[in-house]
């Protein structure tokens, strides 16, 4: 599960976020729990599993390999991997830093609060209020 694997951002998680990983994965459970806390996971999880791709594909390419399982298709095919796989993980580096960057400090983040919806009732002065037409008036003026 991604969760439990490191990745190269948990270190800056932690600082904004003041708990360990796994902590704020118990926490964005919680129903009040902060959108800004429930979006880094999503990302960090994103992150966790490109950087498990990328270092498939490296000990794939490792030179100690047994050469008889090598292939000029396989390596190809696994370059263009690779390449895929640092593309991807660089732009989940790059969302996670950005929303981290964006973020108040750990001591301004407040929890959502809610609040009641305040209705404005208003009555109209007895002048301000049309008049109701009369049943006979309308009756006294046909022709």
């Amino acid at each position: 599960m991604s969760r439990d694997k490191a990745t190269t951002m948990d270190a800056d998680l932690q600082k904004v976020f003041g708990k360990p990983v796994l902590e704020l994965y118990e926490a964005a459970a919680d129903h009040d729990a902060s959108p800004a806390l429930a979006r880094a996971l999503e990302l960090r999880s994103f992150l966790a599993l490109t950087e498990e791709q990328v270092a498939r594909v490296h000990a794939d390419m490792d030179p100690d390999r047994n050469l008889g399982e090598l292939s000029a298709d396989k390596l190809r095919f696994d370059a263009q991997w690779l390449d895929a796989a640092l593309e991807a993980r660089d732009a989940y580096r790059s969302a996670l830093g950005e929303l981290l960057r964006t973020m108040p400090p750990p001591a301004q983040q407040a929890r959502p609060v809610r609040t009641a919806q305040l209705r404005a009732t208003a009555t109209l002065p007895p002048s301000a209020a049309p008049a109701p037409q009369r049943a006979g008036a309308a009756r006294a003026r046909r022709p």
